[in-house]
């Protein structure tokens, strides 16, 4: 059943904010910020400078909208909608539900049978991507991986093998350890890049092997990172493998231990050490 929805009634509108450079902002976002009744901003101090450095003068009662709140705030803001209201959403950068609150109240919408738009505009994941030099035909997005070493290596072996470009948010002070582990899970010479600072006065966009950029990034990382990596060539490095596996076991028939052994064969023929440890295990127990 396709439900026709009154274009007069209420709306909710998620308006995509400059990621860095303020000229980004749309003419269509400057003019939904004066149609706007209720602005749900995911930082209303950040608001404030965005409509100062804009020179944007509103009517709407702003109210705040981010993680820690947006569980109770849904059902305010869809019953402004569903009374009629025109609701605005935006978050701190870019297109609000990537990454960002939004999510909740689109579902919400959707089961109410409350009207979403949105206002498209600037996106790191896009932008990244756009810049980065690797394929872009098709990629999916991870977004921020689990803190937790533990957790992230986990979620970054079941990736390992993924065909499509990756594009990972990261914390500026995780970036090295978080490069560490992709060159662990996917390999030290696996082409990627790392985009900092995207459309900012000091944008800046390392490209690389894996290994190549975890040791830059030990120097340490500034400001709003966007990791893009290449994917995994389905098929590719199977001969490799087995010819590593086989150089690990000289390795450690000459004396040397397993763990050191695999880190050196995988370091030299740029091959994901997680998994060529555990072919070496599995042809040790064959």
């Amino acid at each position: 059943m396709v439900t026709v929805q009154d274009p007069a009634a209420g709306v909710i509108v998620l308006a995509a904010t400059p990621i860095g450079d303020v000229r980004d902002a749309s003419p269509r976002l400057v003019e939904e910020f004066g149609a706007a009744d209720l602005i749900a901003a995911e930082d209303t101090r950040r608001l404030q400078r965005l409509l100062e450095r804009l020179g944007v003068t509103i009517t709407a009662r702003v109210v705040s909208y981010f993680e820690g709140n947006e569980a109770a705030r849904t059902g305010q803001l869809l019953e402004a909608a569903d009374g009629g209201a025109r609701v605005l959403l935006v978050t701190d950068a870019g297109m609000p539900s990537v990454s960002d609150p939004g999510y909740r109240l689109v579902a919400a919408a959707v089961e109410a049978g409350v009207r979403v738009t949105a206002v498209p505009g600037p996106s790191a994941v896009l932008t990244a991507l756009a810049v980065s030099g690797l394929p872009v035909d098709r990629f999916c997005f991870e977004g921020f991986l689990p803190r937790k070493p533990g957790e992230r290596r986990r979620r970054l072996a079941e990736l390992a093998t993924e065909p499509r470009t990756l594009v990972f948010f990261e914390a500026p002070h995780r970036t090295a350890a978080m490069l560490a582990d992709l060159a662990d899970a996917f390999g030290a010479v696996r082409p990627s890049a790392v985009c900092r600072e995207l459309t900012k006065t000091y944008e800046e966009v390392r490209r690389g092997g894996l290994s190549e950029l975890a040791a830059w990034a030990e120097e340490g990382v500034r400001g709003e990172v966007t990791i893009v990596v290449s994917g995994a060539t389905p098929g590719a490095g199977e001969e490799d493998e087995g010819a590593a596996v086989a150089e690990v076991g000289e390795l450690v028939a000459g004396g040397m231990k397993l763990k050191p052994a695999v880190a050196a064969v995988a370091e030299r023929r740029g091959l994901a050490k997680n998994a060529l440890y555990q072919a070496a295990l599995d042809d040790r127990r064959a």
